[in-house]
């Protein structure tokens, strides 16, 4: 709430916030604001929540003193029990030795909320370099003032609200620190049309194996809201007889991991987030040590990543049944972890590098990433692609795609396409997607209808006259030329030909060998 008792809006929640991000600006480089200002907006929070529900069982027990006192004995009472030094009124207090002091007080948070240790307790904030502090007493001092302008308690603003706010700031913290950033958030429009997609229903299992700040889990989950939510105090919720999604996600980097954690905290739901390296030693798993199955699966991988051939070749999760990706991108391995972790009746939504559904397609001779298309198309595994616009993402100017994939697919052997490349609005710096654009690209799939420079619904068997090409723009025209190949598409596509050439080479000198003729 803030200082004249009116409730916040969401407007003056993302410019106070975004106000008190800058008060470190210039001490500490961009893409680190995060490491200071989450964890202090965190605290924020759970201590402001935690001040409300004390004050709420004081009701119950005669006076808050004696609330405390017995909540003091009893943790399980409150959501999180934040221990006397680290409540915010102790923090503002503070005038000296307050980077120290605030290391050691979110220490004590995390070590009496098992759940939050490695989530709230990742930075140092009387960390140095080269002898100097990184940000000193002051700026922090002007931190913490500029956040207790305002509560963030129950009564003060929605977790819904105070959650959009939160992903606000991610947004910014992605849009000034270039590609570093933009690998932990998927644009909230995208996410957003994503989790339409997948209209997830009560109880499902959702999962992200590479969930970095955890919003496309939380976009499921507010799907669910919006469908079956009921309004309380201007907000939605669901009722007690809905049951939320269960929510699951793994993430390879210790602040992404902390991130998704922080997230799902802040909009008040239960998330299982593991830390750990999804492709060589996934988290979820059964008693028999096979892959866990869930209902869902959302996903935004970094695109074009680089593994081994080992990595494909030594699985022991039986993972890459339709063809081993090369090892210049992992795109069709990502895919594969994901449709392994599907249920017999799952459905996946990820992003992808445009040239993901395209690459290889019309090119004599083998390649790995067509193959595998192939096999995907042929198992009739694929429902629908939708090409993005440009310059949406924060780590690229690069379209994406989102392939959906379903097990039990509503219009078996037909395949929709969707070319989304005019459905934005020019930003800055990264155009975005209107409602009015997210509504047209789901609506379209919703109601599985073709469009004349929308969407068209193929075959199975017109994608193999096309040598499996998946790309929308190959058969929905939007009136333009065609656009040249992309520099890193061309690098990739290079790099995939010599390790398909030199494959060739060694089973020729195999060849050669054993017709006695050496290596001439």
């Amino acid at each position: 709430m803030s200082v004249d008792g009116k409730r916040l809006d969401i407007s003056a929640l993302e410019s106070w916030l975004w106000e008190a991000a800058c008060v470190i600006r210039g001490p500490v480089d961009a893409p680190k604001f995060k490491d200071y200002i989450l964890p202090l907006i965190f605290l924020k929070r759970l201590s402001d929540v935690f001040e409300d529900e004390v004050k709420h069982l004081a009701s119950e027990f005669g006076s808050e003193a004696a609330a405390l006192k017995i909540v003091e004995k009893d943790h399980k009472l409150v959501r999180f029990f934040i221990s006397p030094k680290a409540r915010w009124p102790e923090i503002a207090r503070r005038t000296t030795g307050l980077g120290e002091y605030l290391t050691d007080a979110i220490r004590a948070v995390a070590r009496e909320n098992p759940r939050l240790s490695g989530v709230i307790d990742v930075t140092d904030f009387n960390a140095t370099t080269s002898g100097q502090r990184i940000l000193d007493d002051d700026r922090l001092a002007a931190l913490v003032g500029r956040l207790g302008q305002h509560r963030l308690g129950l009564t003060d603003v929605e977790p819904d609200l105070f959650g959009r706010a939160y992903e606000y700031l991610l947004r910014k913290f992605s849009e000034g620190s270039g590609s570093s950033a933009g690998e932990f958030f998927t644009p909230p429009e995208a996410a957003r049309l994503m989790a339409l997609v997948l209209n997830p229903e009560p109880g499902q299992a959702v999962y992200d194996p590479c969930c970095g700040s955890g919003g496309l889990l939380i976009k499921a989950h507010l799907r669910l809201i919006e469908k079956y939510g009921v309004a309380k105090n201007g907000s939605k919720r669901l009722p007690p007889k809905v049951a939320p999604l269960r929510l699951f996600g793994q993430d390879i980097g210790a602040d992404k991991f902390a991130m998704s954690r922080m997230n799902a905290v802040i909009h008040d739901m239960e998330a299982d987030i593991a830390l750990g390296d999804t492709m060589h030693r996934p988290a979820f798993t059964d008693a028999k040590g096979s892959l866990r199955h869930f209902d869902l699966v959302t996903a935004n991988p970094m695109w074009n990543q680089k593994f081994p051939a080992t990595t494909y070749e030594n699985d022991t999760f039986d993972r890459f049944g339709r063809g081993m990706p090369p090892t210049s991108s992992a795109d069709w391995g990502w895919v594969q972890h994901m449709v392994a972790s599907l249920s017999d009746t799952g459905k996946l939504a990820v992003v992808l590098d445009t040239g993901a559904v395209s690459r290889g397609s019309g090119n004599q001779g083998l390649n790995k990433e067509r193959d595998i298309r192939k096999a995907f198309v042929e198992a009739d595994l694929v429902e629908a692609v939708f090409l993005l616009p440009e310059n949406l993402f924060y780590n690229t100017t690069a379209p994406g795609i989102i392939l959906v994939l379903n097990r039990r697919k509503k219009h078996p052997g037909q395949i929709l396409l969707i070319n989304g490349s005019k459905q934005f609005s020019k930003g800055r710096p990264k155009n975005f997607l209107d409602d009015k654009h997210i509504a047209a690209l789901a609506d379209a799939y919703l109601k599985w209808k073709a469009m004349d420079g929308l969407s068209a619904v193929i075959t199975t068997a017109d994608v193999a006259k096309n040598d499996y090409n998946l790309s929308p723009s190959r058969y929905i025209s939007t009136g333009e030329q065609t656009e040249v190949l992309p520099l890193d598409e061309a690098v990739v596509e290079l790099r995939e030909a010599e390790e398909e050439q030199e494959a060739a080479n060694r089973e020729l000198e195999e060849v050669l060998k054993k017709l006695g003729l050496g290596a001439s």
